[in-house]
């Protein structure tokens, strides 16, 4: 095994021009390989440039969907006052939002609203699975002439 070489135990191998692997390197090719701070500011402003406040309020709307969704259903994170401040804070902020994603965040705001009803009661449906609903009937899967679509009608609408 005479033709291994030996590995210096300093730690300092040397790098392909024979110079240490930590040696520094050479004066301006730091500045050339790595942005400074007026580079960092310019690329910084640039984005800042295009960003938008919309843009921002959908990161915060979206982050509070899934800090609130957390304190509902995480059991060692449940926190329903905290998930309470979360579903008024995305109910007042949905509207500031372009339609779009404000459609989706008002169905987020709608599941949550669920969660955080069933949590607050004690969590009765997970209790009761399967079980039939309270008139004793399992509800009809689909809709038909001779079964109720399930939505309540005022009295007298009926056709």
């Amino acid at each position: 095994m005479a033709d291994e070489e030996q590995i210096d135990s300093s730690g300092d191998e040397p790098g392909l021009d024979g110079e240490p692997a930590d040696a520094a390197p050479p004066p301006g090719a730091e500045e050339a390989g790595t942005p400074d701070d007026e580079e960092l500011r310019r690329r910084l402003d640039e984005e800042l440039r295009k960003l938008r406040v919309e843009d921002v309020l959908l990161q915060s709307v979206v982050s509070l969907i899934n800090l609130t969704s957390r304190r509902i259903a995480k059991p060692d994170e449940q926190d329903l006052e905290q998930a309470q401040l979360g579903i008024e804070a995305i109910r007042a902020l949905a509207g500031l939002l372009p339609d779009e994603p404000a459609a989706q965040v008002r169905e987020a705001l709608s599941q949550l609203q669920v969660a955080y009803a069933r949590e607050a009661s004690g969590g009765a449906e997970d209790d009761e699975q399967g079980a039939p609903p309270s008139g004793g009937e399992e509800p009809s899967p689909t809709p038909g002439p001779d079964r109720p679509s399930g939505l309540w009608t005022p009295p007298g609408s009926s056709a």
